[in-house]
Parts: structure tokens; sequence; C-alpha cells
């Protein structure tokens, strides 16, 4: 086959090329080394990105956003580069920055967001355990815990099956938290202070679940690290929470024991103040910040007009600080321990209670307050490993144990409810119930479907399913359930204290009023979706509607044939 002419010019210039060079091999390789220079400088920046970034603290608080890894004047603008990251969370935002400091070198590593401390890590990778963990924190040693009293009363969680040194120790860490304690293999507690007493090494012996090389506690032990934190970091506390403004409680030295004149009072430092005593309030009346725990003295239930607390600090002409007569409260992110301390029922139980719902209907939700509410595990009608692992410890007991206050399930026939000797019903809005449900479905407890699902077949053929199973379900619980308590998962939500009053008295258990205020303050627990993937768009076609308004017709009317009240208003879209 014959080359075409332009194949011969190509040819004729390459072997110029190459008679170049070798007579002139410097600049061959002056030219390899530019080239390799310009591509190092293109991988390097595609890593970062200039931004301008404006620090104004009234608008970080507005805005709820983190602050920026240095402090500033409020007003001063600054050029920064910093790491491209994903949205924040709400709760929990995520401050841009690092949180450890590094002994051994001047310059901190970042963490993105949803990474624990991934480029951190890989950065150490090759060294042995010990030479990272004096990187990041300090052992402290082996302490005695209290689930009445605990070590460290900031904030904790549990993970069952991959629980780390590492993870603990970065989730108290980017709170601003000085300890980090690992217990039972499994438990992170958070704190600023250690209040517990010394134990024995060889009782903190227990492996941690996602790291078998490492010793995370014990049983009733807590393996404790201080952490390196930056300065930044060291005074940061997690944002605040803004409770509203509360009249004056009758007996301010009972309800409030802890209380302190500051003269340039801001927001930030009545705030610092009660985190560093480790209370979760913040109160807040001209020059005076309080402390304190929600009590049946100052329980946060009759909140006022804002306009009334609408006195500016004297530390900071933007903030109000409340006045005399009106408190400004706030929620600190120290945890409330008076209701984290859980157990099995010392005694099995012969009267097995229901904890029924439809799918989506907010159950696991409802088993955390119970838990927290009367102290006690919560079992299941089935297993869900991911629960377990997330600290309810009931899940893994058969349903018909005694060992548990009350057994979750789905179940709606006539044989399965019968088994039950009584039963809460949590009814939700079937709307908002099977959205919930379809995405726990397709992308798990917290999770989300995929635009695909929502698009797709799955989701038509999903609600023509599920949606006369919502009615189904009511109906049956009503008609074959012994002594029903219907609760409407929209009323809880709404009045938290008065409702699961009505669940916890129906359980048998004392009710402790300073125990169900703690829970108003952990109420959300951690299975609840951040909200920030709502759809764009109604997935409810005009005959899905017709057919849902026909069914919560139904139910409204089964409801009130029973004397109960009907369906709350917002069931029906308007």
């Amino acid at each position: 086959m014959e080359k075409s002419g332009y194949e011969d010019d190509m040819a004729k210039l390459i072997v110029k090329f190459q008679r170049y060079f070798r007579r002139k091999p410097i600049r061959f390789f002056t030219l390899v080394i530019l080239y390799l220079t310009a591509g190092s400088l293109v991988f390097l920046h595609s890593g970062f990105t200039g931004q301008l970034i404006v620090h104004e603290n009234d608008q970080n608080l507005l805005d709820g956003t983190s602050e920026a890894p240095h402090v500033h004047a409020m007003g001063v603008i600054q050029l920064g580069r910093v790491f491209k990251e994903t949205p924040e969370s709400p709760t929990f935002p995520r401050r841009h920055g690092p949180w450890f400091k590094s002994p051994s070198k001047g310059k901190p590593e970042m963490n993105k967001v949803g990474d624990y401390g991934g480029a951190w890590r890989r950065a150490l990778k090759g060294r042995n355990t010990r030479e990272q963990e004096e990187e990041r924190a300090k052992y402290i040693g082996c302490f005695v815990d209290d689930t009445h009293q605990r070590g460290l009363r900031g904030v904790s969680f549990f993970d069952y099956k991959k629980m780390t040194v590492f993870r603990c120790q970065d989730n108290c860490a980017e709170r601003g938290y000085l300890y980090a304690g690992l217990e039972f293999g499994a438990e992170c507690y958070c704190g600023h202070k250690i209040q517990a007493l010394n134990a024995s090494e060889a009782e903190c012996n227990m492996e941690c679940k996602g790291e078998k090389s490492n010793i995370c506690g014990g049983v009733d032990r807590l393996s404790i690290y201080r952490l390196h934190l930056t300065p930044e970091s060291a005074r940061r506390y997690g944002s605040a929470v803004f409770r509203g403004c509360f009249h004056r409680p009758e007996n301010v030295s009972q309800a409030l024991p802890v209380s302190r004149i500051m003269l340039n009072m801001t927001v930030d430092k009545c705030v610092d103040v009660c985190t560093e005593k480790e209370y979760p309030l913040a109160v807040l009346s001209g020059t005076f910040c309080h402390c304190a725990f929600p009590t049946t003295c100052f329980t946060l239930h009759e909140r006022e007009d804002e306009q009334l607390c609408a006195q500016k600090c004297s530390g900071e002409e933007f903030e109000s600080c409340g006045t005399d007569e009106y408190f400004l409260v706030y929620q600190t992110q120290v945890q409330d321990n008076r209701c984290m301390d859980r157990r099995f029922l010392p005694s099995r139980s012969k009267h097995v209670i229901a904890l029924a719902s439809f799918p989506g209907a907010g159950n696991t939700w409802a088993r955390h307050l119970i838990e927290l509410a009367t102290g006690f595990y919560t079992g299941s009608y089935y297993f869900d490993g991911s629960l377990y692992n997330k600290g309810f410890k009931g899940e893994r007991d058969h349903w018909r144990s005694g060992r548990t206050i009350c057994i979750k399930t789905h179940e709606s026939g006539k044989k399965e409810i019968e088994a039950f000797d009584s039963a809460v019903l949590l009814v939700r809005n079937p709307y908002k119930a099977l959205m919930a449900e379809f995405n726990r479905k397709y992308g798990g407890h917290i999770g989300f479907a995929s635009q695909a699902h929502w698009k797709g077949k799955e989701w038509p053929e999903f609600v023509n399913n599920y949606a006369p199973w919502w009615a189904t379900h009511t109906i049956d619980w009503l008609k074959y359930g012994k002594q029903v308590l219907v609760v409407h998962f929209e009323e809880l939500k709404q009045d938290l204290f008065v409702h699961l009053k009505r669940m916890v008295s129906l359980l048998g258990i004392p009710i402790v009023q300073d125990r169900l205020l703690c829970v108003e303050g952990q109420k959300d627990g951690n299975f609840k979706r951040s909200g920030l993937r709502k759809l764009e768009y109604d997935p409810y076609t005009p005959e899905m509607r017709t057919m849902i308004n026909n069914l919560i017709k139904t139910v409204d009317s089964a409801l009130k044939v029973r004397n109960l009240s009907g369906v709350p208003e917002d069931y029906y879209p308007r």
C-alpha cells in the first residue's frame, strides 16, 4: 500500500527532529523537563481553588455557616486558597482548616468533608501506630466510666461495626473537644475535662470494632486521649442552637445554678463559658451569663416574643443578650447525659408491647425517643444489622425475649397483631411516609433514592403496592389490637413532651420529668435525613393523589368510629 503525501511529510519531519536532538541532547532534556514541570503545575492547580473569603461574624451567625480557619475582625476581607469541599452538615458545620496540630511539622494538614482525615492518614501511612497517635493525640490512660455520671460529658456516638481510635478522635476534635474516650470497643465520648477515676490498664482490654490492632476501652472503662488541637480549634465548641426568648424563672438561683457577670458580654463568650463547665444551656440576661440544664423550674416550653429579648450585647452591638426579665437561651454542644444511660430490663417481662407503624412512619426515631425516656432498650420483630451497629442493642434479641421495653413491628395481619398485649400505633401522613420508605429502600436509613429511581418504573409500582398497605395497616391494628395508643408522628414532633409522656405511661414506666426534658434536647438522634436533597418536583401524579386521598378518608373514619381524633389536617394536600 502506498503512503500518502501527508504521511511522507510527517516521516521526514520526525527524522529531522531525531537528527537535531542527537547533535544537541542538552536541548532535548531541557524540553522534557519543561514539559514535566508544566504538567505538574496543572495537576497541583486542579486541587486548589482561589476564593475570596469574607469573614463577617454576624453574617456567619445568620447563615449558619462555619468559621474560616483564621479569626479576623468583622469586615476584613482576605484572599485565600482552600481545598474544595462538599456541602456542610447543617447540624455540625464542618470548619475549614485543620483540627490537629502536628508537633513534628510546622504546617498542619487539611481534612476533606466525609473523609475521616483521609488525606492526613495517607500522609502518615507507613509510620508505626505509636508515632501516628503521638502526632494527633496523647494517650492519657484507662478510666472508670459510669452510665449515670459519665467521665466525659460532651457529645457521644456509637458504631458497633466500624469504630476506630482515629474516628473517635476526629469527631471530638471537629467539635473542639479536648478529650476523646473510647469504651466497649464501639462507643465514643467527648469532653473538655475528665471526671472519672483511674483504672488499671488491664481493664481497658477490648479491641476496636473497626480496628483490631487498637484498644477501645472495656466494659465501663474508657481509653482516653488528650487531643492536640490548633489554637483556633481549641476555642471552638461547634454551633450553638438558638432555643428562643423566655421569661425569667421564678427562682433564678435554683433554675440556673451557674452565673457569671460579663461586662463585655457576647453570645460566643457565654456559650464558651457554659461549654467549658459542661452545661447544655447558655442563658443570657443583659450582662449575666447563666449555665443550666432544662428542668421543671426552666422547661423552655413557653417561648416569648423575641423582641422582648432584643437588648444589644455590651460586647457586640449586632447581637442581642436579653434583659433582666427576658432571657435568651442557646443550646451548647454539651450533651445532656441525664437520659443517655440505657440497659435491658432487670427482669424478663411477659407483657409484650408493640411499637407498630407503617414503614417510613418514624419507627426508628420513636425507638430512639423511648430508649432515652425510659432508659431501656427497645427490640424488633426483625433484625437490622445497621441499627444494631448504631447502638440499638436490643436489635439482636428475639422479640419474645422479654428483655426490651417494646418491640418494633410493621406487621399488620390478625395473627401477628394478636401476639402483642398492647401497642403504641405510630401513624404518619402517607405522602411523607411513602417518600421516606422509598428513600430508605433505595438509599438506606438516612440516605436518598436516586433520580433514576424516582423517575423510573420503581416509584409508580411502589406507590401502587404500598399506599393501600398504609391504610390497611392502621385499620388492622385498630380492629385486632389490644389496648392501642394512637400517636400521630406530626403531633409527636410538634409537642414531644406531652405525647412522649403518653407513650411512656403505656409502657408502664414511671415518668421522670427531667429525663423527658433531657430527651427534648437530644430528640433528633442519628437517624434524621439532612433535607439537603429534597426533590425539586412533586413525584405524585393526579391518579396517585386521588387514590391516597381516598385512603386518608378511610383511615380518618376508622379513627373517629372508635372515638379517637381523626387524622391531622395537613394529611390532605392543599
